[in-house]
């Protein structure tokens, strides 16, 4: 299956739900205030976020009385300009190598499948690749990302559960750097920020990185799920007081109505979406675009 049908059918639902509420909307007649009113709630609904839809339909409002907007198409391709113009800003997210990707964020958003996702990803492009199991906080974590590991046949370096995730972190460098490894994908536990001993481990492994690896690229990525809506900005801004995050995986976009909430992270954050998970398969996780998102929108 092609990239741009794998994104087509990620957003299936929110899609449907934007094109079935804005025909409806659009059978009515007029686009005068209570179509624009109607419009913003639209907007909201699939997780847009209050203050970004309210100024996209501010901005439609202007550009139909402009260019005299009169029926569905012509105002889904306005929609479409308008939020390709807001993405047009953001930098794309390009990895340099050698490179060790940190993998953060809540428990039960799929960190583990990520990472063992992302190892084939990497793989698929023919770079080299190491695994570290640092979580250590959750049973049978380690066991989980060894079977990842094995799946894509990846390297992987993993301590007993309950040892010291930074010193898993330590060794995982020390391998990447002995086998000239390009990318070094770190797990981590899931944590909340009010877990204070784990948000403290995050920002330990992040020192260490720093100090044993300072020729590597660094990125954080935290991992989202889709599904949660609006709770993943407050996600974004809690991890964001302990390590900078750098991007964002998106996984279960495909099993949710609310794929509006890219919009809301880039205007709140201006943060890159690097990563969107697809589907279920080892393969389904591709580098963001935000035109085929735009695209598959509406």
């Amino acid at each position: 299956m092609g990239i741009f049908k794998k994104i087509g059918n990620a957003l299936r639902k929110t899609r449907e739900a934007l094109s079935r509420k804005i025909d409806a909307l659009l059978s009515h007649g007029e686009l005068d205030d209570d179509f624009y009113d109607e419009l913003t709630d639209i907007l909201i609904s699939c997780d847009i976020g209050v203050r970004t839809s309210m100024d996209i339909v501010d901005s439609l409002r202007l550009r139909a009385r402009k260019n005299k907007l009169r029926n569905g198409d012509d105002v889904r391709k306005e929609l479409k300009a308008i939020l390709k113009e807001e993405f047009a800003a953001l930098e794309p997210f390009d990895i340099e190598y050698p490179a060790v990707i940190t993998i953060i964020g809540v428990n039960g958003v799929g960190k583990t499948t990520t990472i063992g996702k992302l190892s084939k990803f990497f793989k698929n492009i023919k770079k080299d690749v190491t695994l570290v199991a640092g979580d250590t906080f959750r049973a049978a974590a380690s066991n989980q990302l060894n079977e990842w590991a094995e799946r894509t046949k990846t390297r992987i370096i993993k301590h007993a559960e309950g040892a010291d995730a930074a010193a898993v972190v330590y060794d995982g460098i020390s391998s990447a750097k002995a086998k000239n490894t390009d990318v070094l994908l770190v797990d981590t536990a899931g944590r909340l920020h009010t877990k204070t001993n784990l948000m403290e481990e995050l920002k330990k492994i992040d020192r260490v990185i720093t100090r044993e690896y300072p020729e590597a690229h660094r990125y954080n990525l935290i991992v989202l799920d889709a599904t949660t809506g609006q709770n993943a900005l407050n996600q974004i801004n809690a991890f964001n007081e302990f390590v900078k995050i750098d991007g964002i995986v998106l996984t279960k976009l495909d099993g949710t109505a609310k794929g509006g909430v890219i919009v809301a992270i880039e205007k709140d954050y201006h943060l890159p979406i690097a990563f969107i998970g697809v589907g279920e398969g080892v393969d389904d996780l591709e580098k963001f675009d935000y035109d085929e998102f735009v695209d598959n929108l509406f």
